[in-house]
């Protein structure tokens, strides 16, 4: 099972390395491998590398998709951005960490949804945010 089998994301926007699980319509768990040759590394910042926070939240974003779109219900749906709710940002992820990533799916209709996601380094937290979600007739071409 690759990201691609569910998400319309391509590099350099595809932020799911690999899905460690799902249950289709309730979690995903996934990762990010961030191995420093990622070009926003560059500018962000020169001398001391760190991850965006926007990119851990978009990171939590494809991950909650996965679970959304691998529920057989939304298979032919995307999944947009509603709005973001208390998002925190608890530690600095560089290159070479592996970023975790967790989203639990709350309310879930034939349109919209929430979901909850935490992305962590080694049990630690780095983002936590509540997600809110737009379901829209996708385009199915080069996934699913």
């Amino acid at each position: 099972m690759e990201p691609t089998d569910f998400l319309p994301h391509r590099d350099p926007f595809l932020f799911v390395s690999d899905i460690v699980s799902v249950d289709p319509g309730k979690s995903a768990v996934g990762r990010w491998n961030l191995t420093g040759e990622e070009a926003f590394f560059a500018g962000h910042f020169p001398g001391r590398p760190t991850l965006p926070g926007v990119l851990m939240v978009e990171a939590l974003a494809q991950i909650g998709g996965i679970a959304v779109l691998a529920d057989e219900r939304y298979a032919d749906k995307l999944a947009l951005f509603g709005g973001i709710d208390k998002a925190r940002f608890r530690r600095q992820v560089v290159p070479g960490d592996v970023l975790e990533l967790e989203v639990t799916v709350g309310r879930l209709s034939a349109r919209a949804g929430t979901g909850h996601g935490r992305a962590q380094v080694g049990g630690e937290t780095a983002c936590e945010a509540d997600l809110l979600f737009v379901l829209v007739d996708g385009a199915s071409e080069g996934h699913r």
